[in-house]
């Protein structure tokens, strides 16, 4: 049989730990003024259209649901050390939320000053969320992301078993240093994309990037468009099938890219090893540019590593 929980309607609260370790309530159109850590240390707690106004207002909290609610700016490190929390049809202006979380779900939520958030979370459900500020989901883990719209770089930096689908993400510096990480049917612009990750894989997705996909180990991408991409899998292992052209590829270290064209295909024979890739294209490379093959002995990186795509 389940507790019944007590109301608590239409209040403004005022003074730290204005409800600390309340447990068992529903929260309803209140306003959390000022003072520090309202609901710190709560349990089975329900909020419904109330606001936040004031730091920390849900830290060490447990089995929390907030609905049609706001985080105002003032509202920053609004939950940390918290676990078992779903956050429906919300806005949060405040920065840094949501640290060290576990089991946390977003949906239709907006979060116009996401700057460092979402860090060290593990089990983590994003839908229809929109997102603006840098480092957003530093080192999270286990999430599972739907319709996020990102602005703001240096997002999902050392994240782990991350997969995305149908989201907009403009944003330098992505995904690095991650690992296990596949995106469905999105788009990302921004430079510098997935450098020093591990297994990262892109599906029907596509992509503009200035020095793009480089420094990967097992890279993947399955009917993929690189727009204005250039420079792109320099030191990487990959296996790229890429619908129409590639601008430009420098130095992969290993594997297959298959594209319709490349602008401009940079090898370098003191830095890779080129037999250790080959490039399938319809037509050949636009510019090929080899360095350190004075030889005359020696068989030009387009010899080694071109194929005709029939």
């Amino acid at each position: 049989m389940s507790e019944t929980k007590k109301e608590i309607r239409n209040e403004v609260l005022t003074g730290e730990r204005a409800i600390f370790q309340g447990e068992n309530l529903e929260i309803y159109e209140t306003i959390f003024m000022d003072g520090e850590s309202p609901l710190k240390e709560s349990r089975n707690i329900a909020l419904y259209g109330c606001s936040f106004k004031w730091k920390y207002p849900l830290w060490y909290a447990n089995h929390i649901k907030v609905d049609n609610s706001t985080w105002f700016e003032m509202g920053r490190a609004g939950v940390w050390y918290s676990n078992h929390m779903e956050v429906t049809n919300s806005a949060i202006e405040a920065p840094k939320n949501f640290r060290k979380c576990m089991d946390l779900t977003l949906s239709q939520v907006s979060l116009p000053n996401a700057t460092e958030t979402l860090w060290n979370c593990d089990g983590v459900k994003l839908n229809q969320v929109m997102a603006k500020g840098d480092y957003f989901a530093m080192n999270s883990q286990n999430m599972q992301i739907h319709n996020l719209t990102l602005y703001g770089n240096y997002s999902f930096d050392g994240v782990k078993n991350v997969k995305v689908y149908n989201s907009r993400l403009l944003s330098k510096d992505a995904f690095w240093n991650s690992e296990n990480v596949t995106v469905y049917d999105s788009y990302i612009s921004g430079e510098y994309l997935g450098w020093n990750a591990k297994n990262l894989t892109l599906i029907n997705c596509t992509i503009e990037s200035l020095q793009g996909m480089c420094y990967i180990e097992n890279l993947v991408m399955k009917n993929c468009k690189l727009l204005n991409t250039t420079l792109a899998f320099e030191y990487s292992t990959v296996e790229a099938q890429i619908s129409g052209k590639i601008d430009s590829v420098l130095n992969p270290t290993s594997g297959t890219i298959t594209a319709d064209q490349i602008g401009e295909l940079i090898l370098e024979k003191d830095k890779i090893n080129l037999s250790n890739t080959k490039i399938i294209c319809k037509e050949e490379p636009e510019k090929t540019t080899e360095h350190i093959i004075k030889d005359e002995d020696i068989e030009s990186p387009t010899k080694m590593c071109y194929n005709k795509l029939s």
